[in-house]
């Protein structure tokens, strides 16, 4: 299991421009990452956030870490380093649908709450009979 503790912007940023020197498919078809998942974007730029964190991970340690690696969580480790990852249009959630409610005269409506008699002399709560159990 990859950790990205030792990744850094910097190592990000070879894997971006390792990315560019390349251009995607190759880049990702090298690495054995498929197309897809959050992109990254950098500079004006769209980037596959998987295979570059994958990738800056092997700058870093010298082992590639793999998409099952990288995982949901590596949008957070780019977050992190300054990077800006947004989600994909497919994962775009759509706005939750209005809640309706009960016409106003289908609504059980509160009774207010009574509020208990006291007694003035030792400040208890009088029972039912308005006569006081202690004081009498």
């Amino acid at each position: 299991m990859a950790t990205f503790s030792a990744v850094t912007r910097q190592h990000i940023l070879q894997a971006i421009a390792e990315y560019d020197s390349r251009g995607g498919d190759d880049f990702l078809g090298v690495y054995g990452f498929a197309p897809g998942g959050y992109p990254l974007v950098h500079e004006g730029r769209s980037y596959d956030s998987t295979a570059i964190l994958g990738v800056a991970h092997r700058y870093a340690t010298g082992r590639l870490a793999s998409a099952d690696e990288v995982g949901s969580g590596g949008s957070a480790v780019l977050r992190k380093r300054g990077f800006d990852v947004t989600e994909p249009p497919s994962a775009r959630r759509a706005p939750a649908p209005p809640v309706r409610r009960a016409p106003a005269a289908r609504r059980a409506s509160a009774a207010p709450e009574r509020v208990a008699a006291i007694c003035p002399t030792c400040a208890m709560a009088l029972p039912a009979t308005g006569i006081c159990d202690d004081c009498g």
